[in-house]
């Protein structure tokens, strides 16, 4: 365990993981307060780019202990990328959170056109942020997740045998749809935010079509933010109607998903979308 990452997060430790296919995971396990598993066994709840997403949803945690609305007990495992790794993390989620095969829309293209002539990337940056888009493995990260990563989870914090959860936001939430989708048994509840489902030939919609009228048990809750609905840029536009349009097929066959329209920005919408997941699927 790094010692650089103690104390940084209430009731956080830190280690890092290398996969089999040989990439390394930052992984931080924030476990409620007092939480003693010879006692109290509980599930964990699995949060994508955690590089990003651990400052703005593990301290929540503490809604365990609301008195109004209380959460359901969980162990959040935090997951992101370590090491050298680590700087690079918004580009190699790319790599692990899309699916095999996934398209790449023209609008996003555009947005990252965009980027490099407003200077919020260089070309070399851009150029390698696509090319994480060209051979996508959601398939290999899931398996990271559920058959390299969970089995240590278990054995080191000792959480409960079922209730598991999952939550992604933007990819994270594409990456959500397609475990939900491929009928992954490790989790109960998968919460998808602001899923980037960017282009109107993505592979969720393929595996819709095979899917069939056999629907996964786990529960799904999905948000969207308006203002990515109702703001000028293409990429968030075309996100939030094909995620839409994802919500509308699903409904129609009547399976178990929950959905929240949030009054946020794709940038801002995280930590509302993770505390929508936690108050739809996670309540006591």
């Amino acid at each position: 365990m790094s010692t650089i990452w103690q104390g940084c997060f209430a009731d956080t430790d830190y280690f890092e993981l290398r996969s089999s296919g040989g990439h390394d995971y930052g992984v931080w396990v924030t476990t409620p307060p007092g939480y003693d598993p010879a006692t109290t066994r509980v599930p964990a709840v699995y949060v994508l780019d955690g590089n990003w997403a651990v400052g703005l949803t593990a301290p929540l945690i503490v809604t365990q202990a609301d008195p109004m609305q209380q959460i359901q007990p969980y162990i959040q495992v935090s997951v992101g990328y370590a090491g050298e790794d680590a700087q690079h993390w918004d580009r190699l989620r790319n790599r692990d959170l899309v699916p095999p095969g996934e398209p790449i829309a023209k609008e996003l293209i555009d947005a990252v056109e965009m980027g490099v002539r407003a200077g919020a990337r260089t070309r070399e940056e851009s150029d390698a942020y696509l090319a994480e888009l060209r051979d996508t493995r959601a398939d290999a990260f899931l398996g990271f997740l559920t058959a390299e990563l969970h089995p240590r989870i278990e054995r080191d914090y000792g959480t409960a045998a079922s209730g598991h959860g999952l939550f992604g936001y933007s990819y994270g939430g594409l990456f959500s749809l397609y475990t939900w989708l491929t009928g992954s048994t490790l989790f109960e509840s998968i919460g998808a935010g602001s899923p980037g489902v960017v282009s109107e030939d993505s592979q969720v919609f393929a595996l819709l079509d095979e899917m069939g009228d056999s629907l996964p048990a786990a529960k799904l809750h999905l948000t969207i933010n308006d203002r990515e609905l109702l703001g000028d840029l293409a990429v968030y536009q075309s996100l939030t109607k094909n995620a839409a349009t994802v919500l509308h097929r699903l409904t129609a066959r009547g399976a178990a998903v929950t959905s929240a329209l949030l009054r946020e920005t794709h940038v801002t919408g995280l930590q509302a979308s993770f505390l929508s997941y936690l108050r739809t699927c996670r309540a006591r």
